[in-house]
């Protein structure tokens, strides 16, 4: 995403244009200085900035387009997709693993009526570009990264439904930090198989020292807003007795619950040219099969997922309501477990089985091969069949994890630690 996300684009393109009428005048967001755009905006907003007011709102993501335009011309700067912000998107540098979040700058610039400290942002950005780029070493190539790179890290784009035991979870978030450390870093001692000396370093320089920052004396519940991945990552760890493997955020929403809602049907909707074409050219019917298969079961309009209502998603401890944007959710498991009562991995492959004969019928003839339709059905099937056995054989809270894909990607490492911690402590005599 080297561009500016479109609605960034436009709430820029709204801010220059409203500028322009309050002063008479065009003026230039991105070459104009700081202390002059700030008093055209005081008269555009006629007060002081509420960030409640939509149409403060909107200011503030144009004026993060035009910092964000800065740095893409002064320091090669570029947007990568970031859920976790409120703009959707975030900045990262090529040069150095900085991200920066311009909405949350420019808010909190305009808050303290100090538009000009952007300027003290960007030279801050500066001085540590150019302190990375002096160390290179004479011959060695600087490594680039790119927003790929940036989105792996920091997009919390893969989700993963948890089981958490009640009355583990509450202990975990009711514990000190340094109880919790003394109970990793012994877990850590313990893994069968033991944890790799990468992968056991990386647990004690970010996870155990990111506890041991924490206020020592306060519980994790009680500081939870300091380190909220830290506090949904140990009731991961000390709580989780189910569960499924992670996907990609479009893979559960666009694929995976949709056929819970079409469950298995016999007979299907008649189809369009364009339907038929698109079969021919090698859409796997798996991807057709969910977009042309009306639900049998009521979904919401709008909800979480497409799947899920409001009232269905809740906190999992009222800690986390202190927590912008938390990663770690609560989902009715009433509801899910309604909605896995008739699902049978054999009958949705037969199902689909009918459907790519249907499609083969009305294309008058089998469609292109496309292996990429088989190996989805497998992963969409198996994490349907974890979500069904971990609800019939454990009791707690179902919850929704959001995770980066490096996150997911260090799942299996997580898992041997957290078999550790809830394992039984083999003591010789």
């Amino acid at each position: 995403m080297n561009a500016i996300p479109p609605h960034i684009q436009v709430a820029q393109q709204q801010l220059s244009e409203a500028l322009q009428r309050v002063e008479g005048r065009p003026v230039d967001l991105v070459a104009t200085p700081w202390d002059e755009i700030e008093k055209s905006v005081v008269k555009l907003l006629g007060g002081p900035f509420r960030i409640e007011r939509p149409e403060h709102q909107m200011a503030a993501l144009g004026l993060a387009g035009a910092f964000g335009e800065r740095l893409m011309r002064e320091e090669r700067a570029f947007w990568f997709l970031n859920r976790d912000s409120i703009e959707g998107a975030n900045l990262g540098f090529e040069d150095a693993l900085i991200m920066i979040a311009p909405f949350g700058a420019v808010a909190d610039s305009l808050r303290q009526s100090k538009l000009p400290r952007l300027g003290e942002i960007e030279a801050d950005i500066r001085r540590s570009l150019a302190q990375v780029r002096f160390q290179i070493q004479p011959g060695q190539g600087p490594v680039k990264l790119g927003p790929e790179d940036y989105q792996r890290l920091f997009d919390p784009g893969f989700l993963q439904f948890v089981v958490l035991d009640e009355a583990r979870a509450k202990k975990t978030w009711d514990s000190k930090p340094g109880e919790l450390v003394r109970e990793v870093r012994d877990a850590l001692n313990r893994t069968q198989p033991p944890l790799p000396p990468e992968a056991k370093q990386q647990f004690e320089g970010q996870i155990l020292v990111a506890l041991q920052r924490m206020d020592p004396d306060k519980t994790l519940g009680e500081q939870v807003e300091a380190a909220p991945r830290i506090a949904e990552l140990m009731a991961h760890l000390f709580a989780t007795v189910g569960g499924t493997g992670s996907a990609p955020e479009e893979f559960w929403q666009q694929l995976i619950l949709p056929l819970l809602f079409i469950g298995a049907p016999t007979t299907f909707p008649p189809v369009d040219d364009e339907e038929r074409e698109a079969f021919k050219q090698g859409v796997d019917a798996l991807s057709l099969f969910v977009e042309v298969v009306p639900y049998t079961r009521s979904a919401p309009e709008e909800g979480f997922l497409g799947a899920f209502e409001i009232k269905d998603v809740q906190l999992p401890h009222p800690s986390f309501e202190r927590v912008q944007g938390p990663r770690l959710i609560q989902i009715d498991r009433a509801k899910v477990t309604a909605m896995l009562a008739d699902f049978d991995p054999k009958a949705t492959r037969e199902a689909i089985a009918r459907f790519t004969s249907y499609m083969e019928g009305q294309s008058g003839g089998p469609g292109k091969e496309n292996p990429i339709g088989a190996q989805m059905l497998d992963a969409a099937m198996d994490l349907l069949s974890d979500l069904k056995r971990s609800l019939e054989t454990g009791t707690g809270l179902l919850c929704l994890r959001r995770l980066t894909e490096a996150e997911a990607a260090s799942e299996p490492a997580v898992a041997v630690v957290r078999a550790a911690l809830q394992g039984p402590r083999i003591i010789l005599a």
